[in-house]
């Protein structure tokens, strides 16, 4: 993908009402920008494009996965990706897409690239924890989840171990709690 024309809406010659595009999002769509923390992705994307007199309606409906690292695991696992959202485009005097649901373009405009909003869209739609189903659900077997379980802190196991806890803490937890209990006189 040497640029991002496929994404081009000439809305000039676009009649009012409802014009819809299909998009399919692949890997070197995120490598144009310069997204590494993807290995694969097969996402497509629908958008309902409202053409009215002064301004556009664009709702774009995702759907489709995204390979990623775990990261717990590092093991790739596919991402499931469902999404819509929305942005208003207007006229007026100069650019400003300061806003996230509203863009307004300069009158003497005569298309609109969409694959800026795309790439946003889906990436905020990805969560900021990723972790393989396969852990969630006990399932994946890997030598780094056992190295985990082998290293996680033991529990206290009976009563006797919490009689040897030193009383002086026990002390310290008295203080905290009649400090709590009090009025707030001294």
């Amino acid at each position: 993908m040497k640029d991002l024309k496929d994404f081009d809406i000439s809305f000039i010659g676009l009649k009012d009402g409802l014009h819809q595009f299909d998009y399919l999002i692949e890997k070197k769509f995120f490598d144009f920008f310069n997204y590494d923390e993807l290995n694969d992705s097969n996402i497509i994307v629908k958008l309902n494009f409202f053409k009215k007199a002064t301004m556009f309606e664009l709702i774009f409906s995702f759907s489709g996965w995204v390979e990623v690292a775990c990261d717990i695991t590092n093991e790739l696992y596919h991402q499931p990706i469902k999404s819509e959202s929305e942005l208003i485009v207007k006229f007026g005097e100069t650019f400003n897409n300061e806003n996230e649901e509203l863009l307004i373009i300069p009158h003497s405009e005569f298309k609109i690239n969409v694959a800026q909003y795309i790439y946003e869209s889906i990436v905020l739609t990805l969560p900021l924890k990723r972790i393989h189903p396969g852990v969630v659900d006990g399932t994946l077997k890997s030598e780094i989840l056992d190295k985990l379980k082998e290293l996680e802190p033991k529990e206290l196991k009976d009563k006797k171990d919490i009689k040897d806890i030193d009383p002086r803490w026990n002390k310290l937890k008295n203080i905290l709690i009649d400090k709590n209990t009090s009025n707030g006189t001294s």
